[in-house]
């Protein structure tokens, strides 16, 4: 996925989140308030209800006392006589209120509650009513009958006896509930018996109905139905859905010049970029605003000038670095041979008397230094020019041999040769010469007391290795790490300490390599050719 999509949808997935949440909150946050005010108004009425029932158990209670504390009342109470008990509480339903006189009822009932006459209103058909005990002056709570739930109220209609107070009768007044919803401002109240389930929409509280014995035997729910204030949140929801429509339209245009305005740029950094990791440094970025981004080609395009200024010096160091290795390469090389040269001649100049072997011999050296001199001139010339040295098949004894025979310097000095002539190796000849030249003349200088100088060559599978040891001191720990580093020299009297770097560079042009170490009686260097 480019960057441009990613920011697009960094940028559109946070616009929709945030609306998202906001409108979550504020639908929420107006749910709440509605809920609590409708719970409130809700609880309002639940407490106007009970006052109602109080005030209804007062009057029922007040009437029942009144009717049980008339003397000629109690006395035909006392009778256990239907006739005579209506007939004596007649005048007494006129006392009671217009309310309760159409739907409240009185019954006469004997102590086990079994009625006996009913004195007003219409009592439901009952075998037994509730009973109380003597001590208790009234009871009062909800009873159910089948569906039917009744507020009722108890009164124990006592006398005086031998054995002190004893009731005489039971004095049920009762109120029935409504058994049907009542519609009230919005309001739907619902009576149900304990068990009884009632689904209605809308918001809903529950009131329980506490029986004679304190334990709920109904409920009274009360269900808010939709009113102004649902019809309030049904709009905002609306609403919210249109601004969430209007802000995703918005974080889509949005989302997509910012993307274009960070992209573009970045993306032309990362094609300066590529072309600065491909060496072209004159790339520039243009610089069209003063921000962060401006500011960051600004950066870009000097760091570009720098590295081009850098790459300039840094190619100019390397020509007269080059110039540099180069004329110490070559006054290393031609040190050997010019060496030679001079010796001899100062010797055929010195000497009157020497023997004509002798001077054949010199003169042979001078011939042969010159020689090199000239081989090494033309391969600098080669070099100038961008030609490489020629591989030709070469037995090795001889080259060890060539090198060995141009440092006969004496006879303190012994030489000793183990390779079979048979040995053929593919090789540069005249590199591959100095570079044994290079090492038996480093053991000759380590041994100004004389010594032997071995050179012993064997197979280790399809490599030969030849070893060039010396009886000197050996290679000095401090110098060991860098012994092939360039212009490290230790011991020698003379010496720009190039010779092992240039003769390992040029085992390594031929695929091999050359090591060293310190052996029984000095160093041993080795020189690994493949076969």
């Amino acid at each position: 996925m480019s960057l441009r999509w990613k920011i697009w949808l960094a940028v559109f997935g946070s616009v929709t989140l945030l609306f998202g949440v906001t409108g979550w909150i504020l639908q929420r946050h107006a749910i709440d308030s509605a809920t609590r005010s409708l719970e409130e108004e809700m609880r309002g009425r639940v407490r106007a209800y009970e006052a109602v029932w109080q005030a209804r158990q007062e009057m029922l209670g007040t009437a029942a006392l009144l009717m049980s504390s008339l003397p000629n009342v109690r006395a035909a109470f006392g009778t256990q006589d239907a006739a005579t008990i209506r007939d004596s509480a007649a005048e007494l339903q006129g006392m009671l209120a217009e309310g309760l006189r159409e739907k409240s009822f009185f019954v006469v009932c004997d102590p086990r509650g079994v009625p006996i006459a009913t004195i007003a209103g219409k009592a439901p058909a009952m075998a037994t009513w509730p009973t109380v005990e003597a001590a208790v002056r009234q009871k009062s709570g909800f009873f159910v009958q089948g569906r039917a739930i009744y507020q009722l109220v108890l009164t124990p209609v006592m006398v005086d006896s031998a054995r002190g107070p004893a009731m005489i009768s039971l004095l049920v007044a009762g109120y029935p509930e409504s058994e049907r919803p009542e519609q009230l401002t919005g309001s739907e109240f619902v009576f149900s018996v304990a068990g009884e389930t009632v689904e209605r929409p809308g918001v809903r509280l529950d009131r329980p109905l506490p029986g004679l014995d304190g334990k709920p035997v109904g409920t009274l729910s009360i269900f808010r139905t939709p009113g102004p204030a649902e019809r309030e949140i049904a709009n905002l929801q609306r609403e919210l859905i249109w601004m969430w429509a209007a802000a995703m339209g918005l974080s889509v245009v949005l989302s997509f010049f910012l993307a274009r305005r960070i992209v573009e740029p970045i993306g032309a950094l990362d094609r300066a970029a590529t072309a600065i990791g491909e060496q072209r440094y004159a790339e520039r970025l243009p610089v069209t605003s003063n921000d962060e981004l401006g500011r960051l080609a600004a950066t870009f395009n000097s760091m570009s000038e720098s590295l081009e200024a850098a790459r300039g010096e840094l190619i100019r160091q390397e020509r007269i670095s080059t110039v540099g290795r180069m004329a110490s390469g070559i006054v290393h090389d031609l040190r050997n041979p010019l060496a030679a040269i001079y010796g001899g001649a100062e010797m055929l100049i010195d000497s009157d008397n020497l023997a004509p072997a002798q001077t054949k011999r010199l003169a042979g050296n001078i011939y042969a230094a010159s020689r090199r001199v000239l081989e090494m001139l033309q391969e600098l010339l080669d070099a100038a020019k961008g030609k490489t040295g020629e591989f030709e098949v070469c037995r090795l004894r001889e080259v060890v041999e060539a090198a060995v025979e141009s440092q006969q310097v004496g006879e303190q000095i012994r030489f000793r040769v183990e390779i079979p002539e048979e040995w053929e190796l593919p090789m540069d000849r005249a590199r591959m010469e100095r570079v044994f030249v290079n090492l038996v003349a480093n053991a000759i200088e380590v041994m100004p007391e004389g010594g032997e100088v071995a050179v012993v060559a064997r197979t280790e599978g399809k490599d030969v290795v030849v070893e060039v040891r010396d009886q000197g001191p050996g290679i000095a720990e401090e110098v060991r790490g860098r012994l092939f580093q360039p212009f490290t020299s230790f011991g020698k009297r003379n010496g720009l300490g190039l010779g092992l770097a240039l003769s390992r560079q040029t085992v390594l042009e031929h695929g091999g390599d050359l090591t060293a170490a310190n052996g029984p009686a000095g160093a041993v260097f080795s020189v690994r050719l493949h076969g």
